[in-house]
Order: structure tokens, then C-alpha cells, then sequence
């Protein structure tokens, strides 16, 4: 239960490579980020997830359709092969369609495959919201942008959103950015609208981010405080595993910069 908090909470901790058995010798020591580093997989890759984790990453998330069985069957593979690494890894499933037929047994299939939390378009049956709520945590995806002509609209969303935060079952938000590709492109406009969101449906968020972040994504993200970072991995592992370091360094490198923004000055001893 409450496995997105401990998603979103254990990045801000400093966690020791050590251990006692066999696999903890496997692990490397993580340092406080910003947020929490989650790799997306399109595709499923044998190896890939693990590879994720060796990199840096905190969490991973798998793309589903809703039909293919036999893809749900590798999902899980990988992750057990995955919390052979980290035990107290936490795995999400993006629903890409199907949504509209999902029954109570199919996400209590889901859940046997190791999965914790699903995401979901706004567009979803709302009972599904209902539906293991306990041990199946619920993500929603909502637009950044808004899909009329009217800009103006957008701002009338977050009275729409606001309705999220009294309904239960939802741990967490993602933000579509739309056609904006990295968080350094958001417009004070988009900010604007972003925390109005945020103080809409008072939820943890994931944001999207690119594998090669630059000085502009660096200072929004920093704007937008945000508790997850969602990376999709490419086609190549060898890829992936390098833009999971170089977005690790950068979450690093934020936390560590609130820490010396928060130390006093050191007093000067006369």
C-alpha cells in the first residue's frame, strides 16, 4: 500500500550500497535527487529494466494496450528479474487503450504480474478509480494544453480538475505536455497554468523529461517542483542507460543545490 509515496520519498533520502546476502552487493550508493528518476519502456526489452536500475533509475513504468497477454507475461519477467536487483522497486503500467472493458479480475491480473500502480486518461471509466484501490494505486494523466483554439479555456480546466482531489483512488498526476517536448520549452504562460493544476488536485506529479537535459529544463524544473521525472527509454539500452545518468547527475545536482540554498551561512567567531 501507498507504494507512489515511497516512490516519491525515497529519492530525497541517501541510501547505502552496502547490505548483507548475496544481491546487495549489486547495488550502488544513491544519492539524494530532486525527484524521483521513473524510466518509461515503450517496448519490453529482456534486461532493459534492469539495466535502468544499475543507471540510476528509481521506478519503472511498462506500456500496455490492454489485450496482449503474452506481453503482460514479459512486463512481469522483467520485473522480477528487476526486484532481484531492488527489492522494494516500484513498477507502474500505462494503460495505451482497453481501458474501456478493464474488470475488477483484470487488474487483479495485472497486479499478480507485480505491477502498483496503473495511469489512466481522463477519458477512463470512472469506476475503475474504485476498483483495488487498496493495492493498486490509480495515476491520471491530464493535459497541459488545452485541445481547443481558445487558449483562454485552459485556464477554465483546473475548476474541472479540482474535482479530482474529492474523488478516491488516485495517487498521483502526470502532465502531458502536449507538443512541448522538455520541460526548458514551458512558457510562463504554461507555468502558470501547471500550478493551477497543482493547486487544483493537491496530488504528487509526474513530469516528462528528455534524455539530455540542458540549462533552461535544469531551472523549470526546479520552478515546477516536481516529485517524479518520467523518462521513455529508446530503442537502444546502451542509450537509455547514458540518459538515465545524465538525468540522474542533474536531479543530484538540483538536490544539492537546495541543500546549500536551505545551510545558514557558517558565523564567524570573533
Amino acid at each position: 500500500m501507498a507504494k507512489l509515496q515511497d516512490l516519491f520519498s525515497q529519492a530525497r533520502r541517501t541510501q547505502s550500497g552496502g547490505g548483507m546476502g548475496f544481491l546487495s552487493k549489486n547495488k550502488t550508493e544513491s544519492k539524494p535527487h530532486a525527484a524521483s528518476l521513473v524510466v518509461e519502456f515503450p517496448t519490453v526489452t529482456a534486461g532493459s529494466a534492469e539495466a535502468a536500475l544499475k543507471a540510476g533509475a528509481d521506478g519503472l513504468l511498462f506500456a500496455w494496450n490492454g489485450k496482449d497477454t503474452a506481453q503482460l507475461e514479459s512486463i512481469k519477467q522483467e520485473i522480477t528479474s528487476a526486484r532481484a536487483l531492488q527489492e522494494e522497486l516500484v513498477a507502474g503500467l500505462r494503460l495505451t487503450g482497453g481501458w474501456g472493458t478493464l474488470t475488477r479480475e483484470d487488474l487483479l491480473q495485472i497486479k499478480e504480474q507485480g505491477i502498483q500502480y496503473i495511469v489512466l486518461p481522463l477519458n477512463a471509466p470512472a469506476h475503475l478509480l474504485a476498483l483495488e484501490s487498496k493495492e493498486l494505486e490509480k495515476v491520471v494523466t491530464v493535459p497541459l494544453q488545452a485541445t481547443g483554439q481558445d487558449n483562454l479555456s485552459r485556464f477554465f480546466i483546473p475548476l474541472a480538475i479540482r474535482s479530482l482531489d474529492a474523488l478516491n483512488g488516485i495517487g498521483a498526476l502526470l502532465v502531458d505536455f502536449g507538443f512541448k517536448s522538455s520541460p526548458g520549452a514551458l512558457t510562463i504562460e504554461d507555468i502558470a497554468y501547471y500550478r493551477g493544476l497543482r493547486e487544483a488536485a493537491r496530488y504528487p506529479v509526474f513530469v516528462p523529461v528528455e534524455g539530455e537535459l540542458n540549462e533552461a529544463d535544469a531551472h523549470t524544473l526546479k520552478i515546477l517542483g516536481i516529485q517524479a521525472a518520467l523518462l521513455t527509454a529508446s530503442a537502444s539500452v546502451e542509450t537509455t542507460t547514458q540518459q538515465i545518468k545524465n538525468v540522474r547527475e542533474l536531479l543530484e545536482k538540483l538536490s544539492q543545490e537546495e541543500k546549500e540554498k536551505d545551510t545558514p551561512p557558517p558565523s564567524i567567531r570573533r
